[in-house]
């Protein structure tokens, strides 16, 4: 993959930035930090060259000068809601990334639970952290939010709400996911903090949509794709414009909330010290692309996987049809179909071929490799090896595992497992492999190819099961995958599902 985006230069420009953003305040700032901040794999596939711990490093460039409280909802704690990707409770994903900050030497200085209305689940999560000797504060459901602006900058809205002491001036504000409170927490220190006497200051860091390129432009239709379940929609900045003549983007949920903030500000500091909600932001992702065009085909691709995503969830009944509709949309704003990705057509046709299920990779020098579903192997660790065997220059007629040594496998799986498929999975090939390379050179030599995998493109004829799904995921193979059952599938009945 050609690299698109200068990721040391994002790291400079991005911190100075900062800094000078808590200059113009009274050395306070509270920093709303949208998205994923040590993992943010969307950013490094549309924007070739950034590495998924950027956020992560440039606070680190200002960890003597920051500090991170992060937020929880009160009602995602009462109802166990769950992220995602990594299928733990936003609660618990709380303690997960206040020890990956603390590791990385960055200062957790408080926990919030905001829409916090009594709920028990609430205080014994509090009650946790205290003992953990974390400090936890609450923030409450404040009637009338957020139209009712001079209600809620009030002694009686904002001003019931805990004061966060902090000790230093950049105070980044983060949560386990979106609808968290951020921004309210934000706010409302900003409202505490005057009381004190105390400036401080407001700004956004979101990577996406980014201000300053086009609004079709295929990295900001990819983050439309990626917020498809949101029904996020790029816009161009209608204050920005009207107060500069100058075009830039942003998306229709902070432009619809700008006027209402404009007022808190005002109320707050009797001047609004913003005129758009671009001002707001103080993302430069945008300055830091080298490579336009890498960029753009980049961000295609992950449109296309977008698409593929949304009609395997759809084809499980869990996505609305409007969500593959929208996508669809994008793609077509784009001038994409999914046969500007090489690996689609690749995988269709060796399925065609061989009348069952197959699979393709595209290594990185651009050679294709294909695999089909056999007695032995399925189609997905098929692909697996015949690449592996493909980047370790081993000629595909040998065997670096012998079928002597699958076959036990294969009687463990059906006999005693209660498995109805004998085939292999991605991970059992894997294990397979890693047990012929003990006392066979050429195995050991295939195995040591894996790392080669990362970020490479495959696609198969058929759904998966979840096993070789995440494989492909811990392997960091963007996947995507037709979405329909293999006819001998127990979730098949002849008409797809």
């Amino acid at each position: 993959m050609k690299k698109g985006f200068d990721n040391e230069k994002y790291l400079k420009m991005q911190s100075a930035h900062i800094r000078e953003r808590i200059d113009q305040f009274d050395n306070k700032l509270y920093l709303e930090f949208g998205g994923k901040l040590f993992d943010d794999f969307h950013a490094s596939r549309v924007l070739p060259g950034f590495q998924p711990d950027s956020k992560l490093r440039m606070l680190k460039q200002l960890s003597d000068q920051a500090e991170i409280i992060i937020v929880i909802s009160a009602e995602d704690i009462e109802k166990n809601k769950v992220r995602g990707d990594l299928g733990i409770t936003y609660d618990s994903d709380v303690l997960r990334l206040m020890h990956a900050y603390r590791e990385n030497g960055l200062y957790v200085g408080s926990v919030v639970i905001t829409k916090y209305s009594g709920q028990s689940s609430a205080d014994l999560f509090k009650n946790r952290l205290e003992k953990l000797g974390i400090r936890v504060y609450r923030h409450y459901v404040i009637p009338g939010y957020p139209s009712n602006v001079p209600f809620i900058v009030s002694d009686e809205g904002y001003g019931k709400n805990d004061y966060i002491e902090t000790t230093r001036p950049l105070v980044v504000v983060t949560a386990p996911g979106p609808g968290s409170g951020k921004m309210a927490v934000c706010l409302s220190q900003l409202y505490l903090e005057h009381k004190r006497g105390i400036c401080a200051g407001y700004a956004k860091f979101e990577t996406f949509p980014i201000w300053n390129i086009p609004l079709k432009h295929p990295v900001n239709l990819a983050y439309e794709a990626a917020t498809a379940d949101l029904n996020d929609v790029n816009m161009i900045d209608p204050f920005h414009l009207e107060a500069y003549g100058r075009t830039t983007v942003n998306y229709n949920r902070d432009v619809e909330i700008f006027p209402v903030l404009n007022a808190m500000f005002e109320r707050i500091y009797g001047k609004s010290p913003y005129k758009s909600p671009t001002d707001m932001g103080v993302n430069m992702a945008g300055k830091c692309i080298c490579d336009d065009e890498a960029c753009r085909e980049a961000s295609c691709q992950e449109i296309i996987r977008r698409y593929y995503d949304s009609l395997r969830r759809l084809l499980v009944g869990a996505c609305p049809d409007e969500e593959a509709y929208k996508i669809e949309m994008l793609m077509n704003q784009a001038g994409i179909t999914v046969h500007d990705r090489p690996v689609v057509d690749a995988a269709l046709s060796r399925a065609e071929e061989t009348g069952g299920p197959a699979a393709a990779l595209q290594l990185h020098d651009g050679r294709m490799i294909t695999g089909k579903t056999s007695n032995l192997l399925g189609a997905s660790a098929a692909l697996l090896l015949n690449a592996l065997k493909e980047l370790a220059g081993i000629d595909h007629e040998l065997h670096v595992i012998s079928p002597d040594a699958i076959e036990p496998i294969q009687k463990l799986k059906t006999q005693y497992l209660g498995s109805r498929n004998p085939r292999l999975h991605t991970d059992e090939v894997l294990i397979a492999l890693s047990v012929s390379a003990a006392d066979d050179a050429m195995a050991q030599l295939a195995l040591d190819q894996i790392p080669k995998l990362k970020g490479c493109q495959a696609h198969t004829s058929v759904m998966v099961g979840s096993v070789d799904m995440k494989q492909f995921k811990k392997l960091s193979i963007q996947a995507t995958f037709e979405a329909k059952f293999e006819k001998s599938s127990v979730f098949f009945n002849g008409k797809g599902i």
